[in-house]
């Protein structure tokens, strides 16, 4: 590709589907290589990916099949790889720390992981960055810090589809930080904004403060729980709630179905509402804008929905926005962009280093 590119894949293992971006960067130019995504069939098939006690349980084998399948067929060479960690099964918590010296600052942090972290540190491996920094006086700090944890048995399980898929792992981070680094560049990163990712089987809204998360949680909000409420209230098939969803979403029109999905999304709403309004009474910004991310950020009616609902500007997330791609494209990657924002941040994390 030239003396001075240097390309990566970026891959979302979700519930029910995979997602790949191939991204190379020749000088300060980012062009994209290949994209592609798998979906499995809710109905008919299990899912890639499940709850369990402590962490998600992964069908490494299975994955890793569809994994090479994919890559073969869209004749990718790299073997380089991020790989996103949901956000379910990770560990995210703030805290303070009094006045000290930069060099009492990790074992401070690690005596205050032991009261955070519900499960003994042997078992995970966490990461931690200082999130607001006051110097109290000359060499002594004061600390807000953000830690993040992932059990070690959910590390392995990603390493092992990476070793079986024959690919060369990277990195693993959790899938927010991925989606902050797509979703936000620019004159936004100087803004405070709130980013709501609406995934298939669940949710996560985030606080990003000048380009930094500061507060990030998973809710119990889906695409797969609003077709539920669907069958379940109107007494059909899941495949014609599927439908019905994705054809008129909040289209007041379509009474029943504008019902049953609002009264999901006001509950939703409530929930975003209070965190915004939280992070301001406890750091004193306001939030006026919210960025939406993942597959069911282009359900219909549901931008203009939030906006009347929570009065703040809404903004639709576009992460090829700054890649370079052919032409014809461009339209096709902006539907995509909401539900590959997190397969093109890790690419560009790749590419980044």
């Amino acid at each position: 590709m030239g003396l001075f590119s240097k390309s990566c894949l970026g891959i979302d293992i979700g519930t029910f589907s995979i997602k790949i971006v191939e991204l190379t960067q020749i000088g300060r130019k980012r062009k994209l290589g290949n994209y592609i995504q798998f979906q499995n069939t809710f109905q008919t098939t299990s899912p890639f990916r499940s709850f369990g006690k402590d962490s998600p349980i992964l069908l490494s084998e299975e994955v890793a099949e569809v994994l090479e399948a994919l890559i073969k067929k869209t004749k990718i060479k790299e073997k380089r790889a991020f790989i996103a960690i949901p956000d379910f099964s990770t560990f995210f918590t703030t805290f303070s720390l009094p006045p000290m010296t930069e060099s009492e600052i990790p074992q401070a942090v690690e005596f205050e992981a032991r009261h955070h972290i519900p499960i003994p540190l042997s078992d995970v491996t966490f990461d931690w960055q200082a999130i607001e920094t006051k110097e109290e006086m000359k060499g002594v700090k004061k600390l807000k810090i953000l830690l993040v944890a992932v059990p070690n048995s959910v590390i392995n399980q990603y390493q092992r589809i990476a070793t079986l898929a024959g690919l060369k792992l990277e990195g693993l981070e959790a899938e927010i930080f991925w989606l902050v680094r797509a979703s936000i560049w620019g004159k936004k990163s100087q803004k405070t904004l709130c980013l709501v990712d609406i995934g298939y089987t669940s949710a996560t809204i985030s606080i990003i403060d000048n380009g930094i998360l500061k507060e990030s949680y998973s809710v119990d909000m889906s695409s797969l729980e609003l077709t539920k409420a669907l069958v379940d209230s109107l007494k059909i098939e899941f495949s014609e709630a599927e439908k019905l969803k994705e054809t008129y979403g909040l289209d007041p029109k379509k009474f029943p179905v504008f019902q049953v999905l609002s009264k999901q999304i006001n509950l939703f709403c409530l929930e975003i509402q209070r965190i915004c309004e939280n992070f301001y009474q406890n750091e004193n910004k306001q939030i006026t804008n919210i960025i939406l991310a993942g597959g069911t950020a282009f359900l219909p009616g549901l931008k203009e929905y939030f906006k009347a609902f929570l009065k703040k500007e809404i903004e639709i997330s576009n992460p090829f926005l700054n890649i370079s791609a052919p032409q014809f494209l461009k339209e096709r990657l902006k539907e995509l962009g909401p539900s590959f924002s997190i397969a093109l941040g890790m690419a560009l994390r790749g590419v980044e280093e």
